[in-house]
């Protein structure tokens, strides 16, 4: 597996209280196994799909219990380099880049609006092994109140070009030469006032409303969807610890993709 441009999803990770029970939700709805979790590296378990890494679970760090929810790591050629460029450029270091054996470099990271991200700097973890597959990682979107800090901040950081959709909601893509890599929505008073900004992960399903079923018969509560478009067939989810992901079947599309325009 090749490693990613800077700024290219490649890796997902959550906390959770009861790791166990994560296990086995992920595990019915998107078909999850998992390997033996690390007792050196605080019980990380790493999730996987025909015995390729898809994503992990793991128990929250002393001080870091809460709710649950998703981090998505963006690759890094140079963490120290582009922890330095997030300093510059407003964000704040939550975590400053740390090596995990030969596995890579972490670090955590938030934008000016509130949104929290990793880098990671692959050693002989290179990140996902699958992508846009059954179980598999496919798809993220900046979810913020202040668009206009986070438009400034990511193509900065990872010289992302900016897309801007030609609909009625405020969104923008965000892409790496000719690739798109990550999407960014403002967030509506739709949302409850007291949710904070997040990044939305997608997991690639065969079928989306066989997957919210599952979700919602294990203690998941639907938040959004189904709903059919251009890109496939999704819904957005929380999961009985609270956090939030969707899935999407990328085989049922409807319509034509939306138009976008390049943003200076």
């Amino acid at each position: 597996m090749v490693v990613q441009p800077e700024g290219t999803p490649c890796w997902a990770d959550a906390m959770f209280a009861d790791v166990e029970a994560a296990k086995r939700f992920y595990g019915d709805v998107l078909g999850w196994s998992f390997a033996e979790a690390s007792t050196e590296f605080g019980g990380y378990a790493e999730a996987r799909v025909d015995g390729r890494a898809v994503a992990a679970v793991v128990p929250p760090m002393p001080g870091q219990e809460g709710t649950s929810q998703w981090c998505l790591y963006l690759a890094a050629e140079d963490a120290a380099a582009t922890a330095a460029r997030i300093r510059d450029h407003g964000g704040e270091l939550l975590l400053e880049p740390m090596r995990v054996a030969d596995f890579g470099t972490m670090c955590l990271a938030r934008d000016p609006g509130g949104v929290v991200f990793g880098l990671w700097q692959a050693g002989t973890h290179e990140g996902f092994g699958a992508v846009a597959e059954p179980g598999a990682y496919c798809w993220a979107e900046v979810f913020t109140r202040e668009p206009e800090k986070s438009d400034a901040f990511f193509p900065a950081v990872f010289s992302y070009r900016a897309e801007r959709l030609e609909h009625e909601v405020d969104f923008r893509v965000y892409d790496l030469g000719e690739r798109s890599v990550l999407g960014r929505m403002r967030m509506t008073e739709d949302f409850p006032p007291d949710m904070p900004p997040y990044i939305n992960v997608y997991f690639t399903v065969t079928d989306c409303d066989e997957a919210v079923a599952r979700a919602t018969e294990r203690g998941g509560v639907l938040r959004f969807g189904p709903m059919d478009t251009p890109f496939g067939r999704f819904a957005a989810i929380s999961d009985p610890q609270g956090a939030d992901f969707s899935v999407i079947d990328l085989g049922s599309t409807t319509g034509e993709p939306p138009k976008t325009t390049g943003v200076a």
